[in-house]
Formats: structure tokens, C-alpha cells, sequence
């Protein structure tokens, strides 16, 4: 009976040590397996059973990416001027069995190698540059770190410099030249707004004086074909009326012919014109030559109203 408990006793006990080396690797993450002390096999996903008393689980690795934020880092520049630069580091795992036994504690490796790199890179900037080259600082330091945390089982996939921070100093002057810089685009862009403002109004009174210039030569141009109008009406008129008088002169040059007047009526009509030219307020009377003969048709004009 006591050989049946006993044979009882230890079926459960091996039952609970294979149970207890019964080990399962979730997804992303590996197990670093030592036999007797030395490196055996690196458990990956799935149901693994480990050697009771002989195996031994060395490190559990994630294998996901890792990001690694480190204290700032005071480095200096090319011009000699101290800063604090913030980096953070996306690295993964992926060899477990580089990681477990390539370095003693990884993380502060990297954080001392970091350290190193980014004073090796920004001794070699300005502090202009070291501000505007963040890109090429990033580079620069994940092919460093990427090539030198290799043999330790871990790739180095991004680099970040999230935060430098310039002396207090240095800031305020930033500031400054900042704001002076603001200020030099405000005046710039208003005085390409004065100018612009300026030149639409010059184009104004440009188009302004064109077309009061061009409405003055067509008034002009108006005004002149109106004196030519009136003018030629005007030449019209007094041809016409030259015209006329020459027509009623013609007309009583025929009435004349037509009533056959002798030259004594001739000129009796010449002397009633002269009795009325005398009595004008002329001061001058020109007398014709044949006056004589004149007095002497008078006479005989006379003589016949006698009869």
C-alpha cells in the first residue's frame, strides 16, 4: 500500500514538473534557452517543453520595436557654444541571442554610445547649422548606432532629435533677430503695398488724362466740323444772296430793255439817285462829269410838263 502511494506521489510530481516546464512563447517575443550553463536554442512562438533541472530559460525577448527616450545631452558646437539636444531612439531586437550575451545592459550601451555620436556630429556644426540640419543629424546617428549595435542583436530603425535647446542667451538673441525679421517682412510688405497702391493709382489718372484727352479732341474735332458747317452754310447764304441781287438786277435790266428807256430816262433815274445820296449826312458828293447834260435833260424835262 505504501509503495502504491508512493509510485502515486511521484507520477504526480513528474505530472507537475513536465506541467511546470510546459512553456508557451506568445507572439512577438522569444525565449533564450541555456543547458547546463551554455547557450542551447532560441524558443520562437508556440508550445516549447524545457528539460527539468537542465534546461534554463536565460532571457525573454520582445521583439517589437522598442523606442528608448534618453536624458538630455549637453554637447557644443563648432562656434563653442554648449546645448542640450533630446534624441529618441526606435530600435528593435532581432537577433535574442546577440542581446542576451553581445553586451551587459543594452539599453545603457546605447544611451552612452548616443551620447558619444551626437558630440562627434554636432562638434562639427555652427549653431546655425546644428538648428537647420536636423535631418542630417538624424541620419547621420541611426547609420552610426545602426552599424554599431549590430553584434549586439539590435537595429537601430529611426533616430530623433526632439528637443535642442540653445543657451538662454542665445535664445533671447534668437528672439530678437526673430522679431527683427518679422519686423523687416512687415516693412517690405508694406511698402510693396504703398507701391502697388501707388502704381494703380498713377494708371488711374493716367487712364484718367487719356480719355480726358481723347474727349477734348473729339469735342475739338465736333467744334471745328460745326464752324465748317456753319461756315459753309454761311458761303451757302451769301452766295445765294449774291445770287439774288444779281438775278433782280438781271430781271431789271430786262424790265428796262423791255419797256425801251431811253437814255434820257437813263439818266434822269441816275439824277434822283444823286438827289438822294445829297440828302444824306455825307459830308462829300461826288458829281459825275456829265452833269451838264444832266441839267440839261432837267430842262427839257421841264419844258415837257409845261406843255
Amino acid at each position: 500500500m505504501i509503495y502504491v502511494n508512493v509510485l502515486i506521489v511521484l507520477a504526480a510530481f513528474i505530472l507537475l514538473l513536465i506541467i511546470g516546464n510546459i512553456k508557451i512563447v506568445a507572439q512577438s517575443n522569444a525565449f533564450v534557452i541555456e543547458r547546463l550553463g551554455t547557450y542551447s536554442s532560441t524558443w520562437s512562438t508556440g508550445i516549447h517543453l524545457k528539460l527539468p533541472f537542465i534546461d534554463r530559460i536565460a532571457n525573454k525577448v520582445s521583439l517589437k520595436e522598442k523606442v528608448a527616450d534618453f536624458d538630455p545631452q549637453p554637447v557644443i558646437t563648432k562656434d563653442n557654444v554648449t546645448m542640450m539636444i533630446d534624441t529618441v531612439i526606435y530600435m528593435q531586437i532581432t537577433d535574442p541571442k546577440l542581446y542576451t550575451y553581445g553586451v551587459v545592459n543594452p539599453l545603457g550601451a546605447i544611451d552612452y554610445l548616443t551620447s558619444t555620436t551626437l558630440r562627434n556630429i554636432i562638434g562639427e556644426l555652427e549653431l546655425d547649422e546644428t538648428l537647420t540640419s536636423r535631418d542630417m543629424i538624424n541620419s547621420r546617428m541611426r547609420v552610426v548606432l545602426d552599424e554599431a549595435t549590430d553584434p549586439w542583436g539590435i537595429k537601430v530603425n529611426r533616430v530623433e532629435v526632439r528637443n535642442i535647446q540653445p543657451p538662454k542667451g542665445i535664445q533671447e538673441a534668437m528672439e530678437k533677430q526673430m522679431r527683427a525679421e518679422r519686423e523687416r517682412r512687415e516693412s517690405i510688405l508694406k511698402a510693396e503695398g504703398e507701391k502697388q497702391s501707388a502704381i494703380l493709382v498713377a494708371e488711374g489718372q493716367k487712364a484718367s488724362a487719356i480719355l480726358k484727352a481723347e474727349a477734348e479732341k473729339a469735342a475739338a474735332i465736333l467744334q471745328a466740323e460745326a464752324k465748317k458747317e456753319a461756315a459753309i452754310r454761311e458761303a451757302e447764304g451769301e452766295a445765294q444772296a449774291i445770287l439774288n441781287v444779281q438775278q433782280a438786277t438781271a430781271e431789271g435790266l430786262a424790265m428796262i430793255k423791255a419797256i425801251k428807256a431811253d437814255e434820257a430816262l437813263i439818266k434822269l433815274k441816275s439824277l434822283e439817285a444823286l438827289q438822294k445820296v445829297a440828302e444824306g449826312q455825307a459830308t462829300k458828293i461826288i458829281i459825275p462829269s456829265d452833269i451838264q447834260n444832266l441839267a440839261g435833260l432837267v430842262t427839257s424835262a421841264a419844258e415837257l410838263i409845261k406843255k
